[in-house]
Formats: C-alpha cells, structure tokens, sequence
C-alpha cells in the first residue's frame, strides 16, 4: 500500500478551475485503479501553512543551542512543531502530486512556504562530509498538474515559466527519481477550444492515473 499526498494550492474547487478539475479527475482515477492506497488531501490554503520568519530562526537557534522545547515562546513552539509536522508528513509519503495554477510565471505564494516548510536538512536531504547535498527521497514518485491560460511548453515562452521548472528543480534536490508534469495549456488564449483543451487534459489525467 502506498502513501499519496494530493497537494493542492488553489483558492478556487474544480467547478471554477482547470487545474483543480484536471487534479480532481486525476486522484480520483487513481482511486479507482489504487483503492489499497492512502490519499491524503492537503490543501494549502485550509492548512496551516507557517512562513519561515523570525520566531522560526529564534526558535531553531534556541533548540540547536540546547535549549529545552517548554522554554521558548509560544510562537517559536506553535511555528517550530507545526514545520516539523508537515515535513514528517511528507517524508512519510511514496508519492506527491501537485495541483498549482500558473500565476505570474509561477505558482501562488503558499506553495513556496510549503515547499520551503518540507525542504529539511536531515529529512529530505542531507550533506556530505564535502559538504555536497544529497537528496534522500530516492524512492517517491512526483506529478505536478498546472493549468496555464496561455503556451508555454515550448520555447521562446517556456523560459518564463518559473513554477514547474521550480519544483522540478526541488524534486531533483531531494533525490525524487520520477517527475511528471501534466499541463491545462492555452485555454485563454484560444478560448474558442477552452472546452476541447480541459477534456482533452481530463483525458490525459485518466491515463496517467493507470501507471502513476
């Protein structure tokens, strides 16, 4: 039995979003062809997601200096516990699927707090004696799904595209083997085929659901 996160991080649900409705068709196929496997949802901006600030960096100093837990503030205790919690969870799953829209060349903010709240030295990587990193995720498996309103695949418009390229580049630190994307293209670009672009990629999503 495999662990599956379905991380999403999309403020709107599949009746209003191309990615949610392709990620949604996606894990719910793969429910179907893997009904012995756990699906756990995560959804980025019903979760608590804390951004690595102060009380963070205070509260790891004090714990690295030998501090005891019961002594730091409230907030390092709530921050601190909370990063360890999604980390844990995360190095805990087989596999990880994505489901981002694609804002500004990228991703929405949570998913960068998210992803800086798992990348744990000792956890998902760690450090030679060289001081090289190694990644140590080296048996999960990863898919992102994004849906793009306009092309961006292929070159020129491909070097604009921070988000995918993003995470491919973290999954590649952490050691993961397997990286898919999945891609919702050009539906406000082309309008006229807006309809024939998501089924074509809620077809697609079934497919990959056989063998992911």
């Amino acid at each position: 039995m495999a662990k599956v996160l379905y991380i999403t991080a999309h403020p709107h649900d599949e009746t209003q979003s191309y990615s949610m409705a392709v990620g949604n068709t996606f894990i719910e196929s793969y429910k179907e062809v893997n009904p012995q496997d756990e699906v756990i949802a995560v959804d980025l901006y019903k979760e608590y997601i804390p951004f690595i600030d102060a009380d963070i960096f205070s509260g790891w100093g004090k714990l690295s200096s030998g501090t005891e837990f019961s002594h730091l503030s409230k907030e390092e205790q709530a921050k601190v516990t909370r990063l360890a919690e999604l980390s844990d969870q995360f190095i805990q799953a087989d596999k990880y699927v994505f489901v981002t829209p694609f804002w500004n060349f990228s991703y929405p903010p949570i998913m960068k707090a998210y992803i800086d709240a798992v990348s744990v030295a000792g956890k998902s990587f760690s450090y030679t004696e060289q001081g090289q990193p190694v990644g140590l995720l080296t048996d999960k498996k990863a898919l992102h799904i994004q849906a793009r309103g306009g092309f961006y695949s292929e070159a020129p418009a491909s070097e604009l595209e921070m988000g995918h390229r993003h995470l491919q580049v973290i999954m590649n630190f952490f050691g993961v083997p397997s990286f898919e994307g999945l891609f919702v293209e050009g539906h406000n670009k082309a309008r006229d085929k807006a309809q024939e672009i998501k089924e074509d990629a809620i077809r697609r999503a079934k497919d990959l659901a056989q063998t992911f």
